[in-house]
């Protein structure tokens, strides 16, 4: 393999997750390899909507320093019920794109069920790459039509399909053909000897005590309610802090910042490992339901990285690990439990296999079999 097409979920940017890490290692391991980074497309309608500076999408253009990795993202200037042809133009750009930088063969990586299509359309050998369990969020019946559909299509034909945690792979193991290689459990982790070099204190951090959450804020995942509750009985005790790229609406936005919250927006990886160090405590206001069970949180492997004491719900990956830094509470003992949290526990004490090179070692064998 030289070249490698990645279809992802989510932007490449300064707040890295599973995708970046994976291919930045990649990219590290093998000198020859090429990557396009496929970003989800620029809806400025919904910017719009969403009282967000509205964003247009760009050609392939370079990322880094490496001369190997390229960007490309299209614009989606209407709702897909408008323009129904999207879809066929994304792919086709997807196409257009790669045979630009002289990809001729490449490898597939496919990270969206939405764009199964890609395969069909390429014939490029395909790897997917299940981080969440989309066909059981809370979706309009039409998108959840696309992803059940587009990720039956990736399980049956799919050369490899690798997942990131135990449960995904249990949900979704059935819907593979027996004949098909298993799908392979790659976990996610952290950067742990990054995530341990001393940062200094973010100047939008608040004075006093603070609990932080680092990562997207989609409600998908975070309990808005369970955050505005907890902000508004530690008023003036604890500042509740949730830093990373807003993808909620327009109503929770504001309930949480009627309530004090703290919401700097997304942040360089210095600084908003500077936002964990410097926390009193670190905060998993999530959700409990079928989605957020199937996920691996990569904030687990951060948050134990740097030592400080955690309060989380009932989530999985949290009230599964082994330590004694982690403290896991119900709704409605949250900001009890945050009162009463001492600054000094925690447990830095994150195991080697949790570092994301044994994570690319296992990407990379997985890319080898195709």
């Amino acid at each position: 393999m030289s070249d490698l097409v990645v279809v992802s979920l989510e932007r490449w940017d300064d707040v890295w997750r599973r995708n970046q890490y994976l291919v930045d290692g990649l990219l590290r391991l093998d000198p020859d390899l090429r990557v396009l980074f496929v970003e989800p497309p620029a809806d400025p309608l919904h910017d719009a909507r969403s009282r967000r500076r509205p964003e247009r999408g760009h050609r392939s253009r370079p990322v880094g320093d490496t001369g190997r990795l390229w960007s490309w993202r299209p614009t989606k200037w209407f709702p897909r019920r408008i323009d129904a042809g999207f879809d066929d133009r994304f792919i086709r750009g997807i196409q257009d794109a790669a045979g630009e930088l002289g990809f001729r063969d490449p490898t597939l990586w496919v990270n969206d069920p939405r764009l199964a299509g890609v395969m069909v359309a390429t014939g490029w050998p395909t790897l997917y790459d299940i981080t969440d369990d989309w066909a059981v969020a809370d979706r309009p019946t039409a998108e959840r039509e696309r992803i059940v559909e587009g990720e039956a299509l990736l399980l049956a034909e799919a050369a490899e399909v690798v997942a990131c945690s135990p449960e995904l792979e249990r949900r979704k193991a059935p819907q593979r053909p027996s004949w098909r290689s298993p799908i392979v459990v790659i976990r996610n982790a952290v950067d742990v000897e990054d995530y341990q070099r001393p940062r200094p204190r973010p100047a939008l951090l608040p004075a006093g005590r603070t609990a932080v959450y680092a990562g997207t804020l989609h409600e998908d995942r975070l309990d808005v309610d369970l955050v505005v509750s907890t902000a508004e009985a530690l008023a003036g005790e604890v500042s509740i802090v949730l830093v990373g790229p807003n993808a909620l609406g327009r109503e929770a936005t504001e309930r949480l910042r009627t309530a004090g919250v703290s919401m700097p927006g997304a942040q360089p990886r210095d600084v908003l490992i500077g936002y964990l160090q410097h926390a009193d405590v670190l905060i998993v206001p999530h959700l409990v339901n079928a989605f957020t069970d199937s996920l691996d949180p990569i904030k687990l492997y951060e948050y134990l990285a740097v030592g400080r004491p955690i309060v989380s719900t009932g989530v999985a990956g949290f009230r599964d690990a082994d330590s004694l830094a982690i403290m896991i509470s119900a709704p409605d003992g949250f900001a009890d439990q945050l009162r009463s949290t001492s600054p000094e526990r925690a447990d830095p004490q994150p195991v080697a296999t949790a570092d994301w090179a044994n994570r690319v070692a296992a990407m990379s064998t997985a890319l080898e079999r195709m």
